[in-house]
């Protein structure tokens, strides 16, 4: 049994939530007043634009930026009586008209967000479908017969005259009949509230908001696993409490105040963990390292064995880097959050048995994530392809921007690369004009270099072109920033 604890940071403008598994943090979550996530979100939007060579619409949602519908995401009657998908988005959605969305995918980079018209409402137990229909139970439920009595218990609630479906949810198992029916009440009833607002709202507008992060950790998280959830801030704790009553009331006396005077987040080093997860490099216990890339494809981790020398043969030595790294790729999985398309480049081995035992070792590792994963064998190559479901943004892109010297690639030109370029520059403006000496403004590592290293070809320029070459200094410069000025 896995020792498990929430710990929630609460300042006036951002709201931080740390998952700890026996004193290690596992996953981060962060909200801020000025960039709040949309998942879960329904609105009333307006289609701007169709566009049938994408299958997908542009729906405008009084945002920044429209978000984006794409046709296996919209409800339509075909495929709600038939289980056939339409062909043509211009037979679902013509500009202009209203949709009742709900945000799958808060905006990445210069995307808006992915947009849902199959709505969706979860509970603590359960997950209502307003245009779906039937009984799901979560695939995390593993007992055939606790499967079997919550879909009977479901089936005593519902009749033929109630529209929609339910997802029984993974907090469920062992639920009794009236925690369900509860649930079940409590969403046929937020349904109505969001149908009479959708009536009667204008367009552009948000009909209903998904809870604030403190409250979707109680919703989302909150399991008979989790022994405490401590939050450092006194009004946020009494909202938990309220909120734990009424829908966990078994769970409530788990969540605390944090009143020690040490923040909240120094405890089991979360800080510093946040600060090693902006790093590209991830040292192994073994001696080995992942070193991790994000781009807007996809993220690459590539395994090396680093100072690991073993102690048997080089094929052991390269197994046991690779088993030891699965667990290490799926916690920087779920603790940067990264999503999409993932590469991961394990060290090439020649047995067959130790390629299987670390694919085993790595879907056992992300079998304890919440995000959806598919996972495909290893290649020849050592590489295996995967996929994680991305909703949210990447802890480095809600933290960290590009870095304006280098424009986000993470490499600069040397210095001496800027002197060369100060060259031609030099060459160039004495060829298309007149002028009687020339002041070139650089980096100051740049001017240290001309007039050190370099000093020989200056000269030779300043012979060249029969004019003085003047240099100055400019700390507020970019490394690769210079100007050259005609005097």
């Amino acid at each position: 049994m896995r020792a498990k604890e929430i710990l929630v940071n609460v300042s006036p403008r951002e709201v931080r939530a740390a998952v700890v598994e026996n004193g290690v943090v596992q996953e981060v979550y962060i909200e801020r007043a000025s960039h709040r996530g949309l998942i879960g979100n329904i609105y009333k939007g307006k289609a701007s634009r169709v566009l049938p060579g994408m299958q997908a619409a542009f729906i405008d949602l009084g945002l920044v930026r429209t978000g984006f519908l794409h046709v296996s995401n919209i409800a339509n009657s075909r495929q709600d009586n038939e289980g056939t998908e339409a062909d043509d988005i211009r037979d679902l959605v013509s500009e202009g008209q209203e949709l009742l969305v709900q945000v799958l995918k808060d905006p990445l980079g210069s995307k808006g967000a992915r947009l849902t018209t199959f709505v969706t409402f979860p509970s603590r137990y359960l997950v209502y479908l307003p245009r779906g229909n039937g009984i799901g139970i979560s695939t995390r439920i593993e007992d055939e017969d606790e499967k079997q009595r919550l879909k009977d218990l479901l089936a005593t609630m519902t009749d033929d005259q109630q529209k929609g479906g339910f997802i029984v949810r993974t907090a469920a198992e062992g639920a009794d009949f009236d925690a369900l029916r509860a649930d079940m009440m409590f969403l046929l009833r937020l349904w109505e509230i969001v149908e009479k607002n959708y009536a009667s709202m204008p367009a552009g507008e948000i009909v209903h908001a998904d809870l604030d992060l403190p409250l979707r950790i109680l919703r989302d998280l909150l399991g008979d696993d989790m022994e405490r959830i401590r939050v450092d801030s006194a009004g946020d704790l009494v909202e938990m409490k309220e909120f734990a009553t009424t829908f966990i009331p078994e769970l409530a006396p788990r969540i605390e105040e944090y009143t020690d005077e040490r923040p909240i987040f120094d405890l089991y080093g979360i800080e510093d963990e946040i600060h090693r997860a902006l790093g590209r490099t991830v040292p192994l216990k073994s001696g080995g390292y992942l070193v991790i890339d994000q781009t807007e494809a996809m993220t690459t981790i590539d395994i090396n064995t680093g100072g690991y020398v073993g102690h048997r043969n080089l094929e052991e030595t390269i197994f046991r880097t690779n088993l030891e790294a699965t667990v290490a790729i799926a916690r920087q999985l779920r603790l940067r959050n990264l999503g999409g398309i993932i590469i991961l480049d394990f060290i090439d081995m020649d047995e067959p048995e130790h390629r299987s035992q670390v694919l085993q070792a790595l879907e056992k590792s992300l079998a304890r994530d919440h995000a959806r994963n598919n996972i495909s064998v290893i290649s020849e190559l050592g590489l295996v392809e995967m996929t994680r479901k991305r909703v949210r943004e990447s802890l480095e892109h809600v933290l960290c921007y590009a870095c304006p010297s280098c424009d986000g690639r993470g490499f600069l030109k040397t210095p001496e690369t800027i002197c060369y370029e100060i060259f031609r520059e030099i060459l160039r403006q004495n060829r298309q004009f007149d002028f009687q000496e020339l002041l070139v403004l650089a980096y100051p590592e740049v001017i240290e270099l001309l007039v050190d290293e370099e000093s020989a070809s200056l000269a030779e320029l300043e012979e060249l072109t029969g004019k003085p070459i003047r240099l100055q200094s400019e700390s507020l410069y970019a490394q690769d920033q210079f100007d050259v000025m005609l005097m």
